[in-house]
């Protein structure tokens, strides 16, 4: 047998190298594709938690009134002595990530649940309100943060892999336009 018989190509040799490539490139296109899904949800999460937040901010805005005429914004009222007491308000966010999302309460959280399976969890609000001192002459803003963190249940060629984690924080500023 010569040397070039034995080097020389047969039909269907690169079959399973084209098989393997098309596997591999499969394999990624499902991992990409998981990743962006799970991107896409704490970005849907992170705005309706936004929209929650500003909406809190703009609850206050009435408690706000009394410093913004002295010249900054926080929130405080007179008690009718001659004192003035803070008045905060946290606002519902749950309720609200609730209506505008669609979640259902459980006893560990709010969940998205769509076709019988958990799509993504959310838990552990977390809502912090800023308040400027009274008399401070200076205005820092009026804020409120809302912190949450998310648990999103990550799937790969039809298993259930360990959830993806994250805490999503988000903040808004009340500042006196006059």
């Amino acid at each position: 047998m010569s040397k070039h018989h034995f080097l020389r190509r047969h039909p269907g040799e690169g079959t399973p190298m084209i098989l393997a490539i098309v596997l591999v490139l499969l394999m990624l296109f499902c991992t990409v594709a998981e990743f962006s899904r799970v991107w896409i949800i704490a970005q849907g999460v992170k705005e309706a938690a936004q929209q929650a937040v500003i909406s809190t901010i703009n609850d206050n805005y009435d408690d706000v009134y009394h410093a913004v005429r002295e010249g900054y914004a926080a929130g405080w009222y007179p008690d009718g002595t001659g004192r003035w007491d803070e008045s905060v308000d946290t606002g519902d966010v749950y309720g609200q990530l609730a209506s505008t999302l669609g979640l259902e309460n459980t006893g560990s959280g709010y969940q998205k649940i769509s076709n019988g399976n958990v799509e993504y969890t959310i838990s552990g609000l977390s809502v912090e309100l800023s308040n400027n001192a009274l008399s401070s002459g200076q205005s820092k803003g009026y804020t409120a943060a809302v912190e949450i963190r998310l648990e999103v249940p990550v799937r790969f060629l039809g298993n259930l892999l360990p959830a993806a984690e994250m805490m999503l924080h988000t903040e808004a500023k009340y500042v006196p336009v006059f």
